[in-house]
């Protein structure tokens, strides 16, 4: 698990209140296959919605450094519910089925498409949602649906770039701006870009800090 040296932690103390939050107990707790069977709104709720294969269980495994708490495939379309984590007891963690293309029927992927959407406009306890964007390939059309639904249900949601180690320092600079330039008219988008790699650990610190630093302003930190 990444440490916080003391230096980091002068800069920005929610990286060490992050580190701690994640690394306490995450357990799953629930699974959700329609709204019906949504599990009661007790603690504070985020969510991590994508593309298939986008990279969010890796993402989900990195930030609690457990390699098996969300099920990873190379198969676009493995998380195929809402999977509820809790997370140190502090707030829930939703893992999101992916989005768009995915390797099964395409009437599956319409219902999951629409559980998503059902879910990110009705659920009062969802503080924030990151929504993941692979660093190769930028917003597409699919996410820009999504983005709608969040601006139209006024949900506070983050973009993350994913796979960050792998572009081109420039090419991701260029990725980061044509970014930020898609988002700058959504009121509900936060303006900062996060840059992540669950394999280099790239932006992990920094993604803990922002989730504790979101706690603390919901009063669950």
């Amino acid at each position: 698990m990444t440490e916080t040296s003391p230096q980091d932690q002068d800069l920005d103390p929610f990286l060490e209140i992050g580190r701690k939050i994640f690394a306490g107990e995450a357990d799953f707790i629930w699974a959700a296959n329609s709204l019906n069977n949504l599990p009661p709104m007790s603690k504070v709720e985020i969510a991590f919605a994508g593309r298939s294969n986008v990279g969010k269980s890796s993402l989900v495994n990195a930030l609690t450094g457990r390699n098996t708490l969300a099920r990873t495939s190379h198969t676009p379309g493995r998380t195929q519910q809402l999977n509820f984590f809790n997370i140190n007891n502090r707030f829930h963690l939703v893992d999101m089925p992916g989005y768009g293309y995915a390797a099964v029927e395409k009437q599956k992927v319409q219902a999951w498409t629409q559980l998503i959407h059902d879910y990110l406009r009705g659920r009062a306890s969802l503080a924030r949602v990151y929504v993941l964007v692979d660093a190769r390939h930028g917003i597409k059309p699919v996410d820009e649906a999504v983005l709608e639904t969040l601006g139209t249900a006024a949900v506070s949601y983050q973009i993350v770039l994913t796979k960050a180690d792998e572009p081109k320092q420039s090419d991701l600079d260029k990725r980061i701006a044509e970014t930020q330039q898609k988002i700058a008219k959504r009121a509900a988008a936060f303006p900062e870009i996060l840059t992540t790699s669950s394999r280099s650990g790239l932006g992990i610190p920094e993604l803990r800090a922002g989730i504790a630093r979101l706690l603390s302003e919901r009063g669950a930190g």
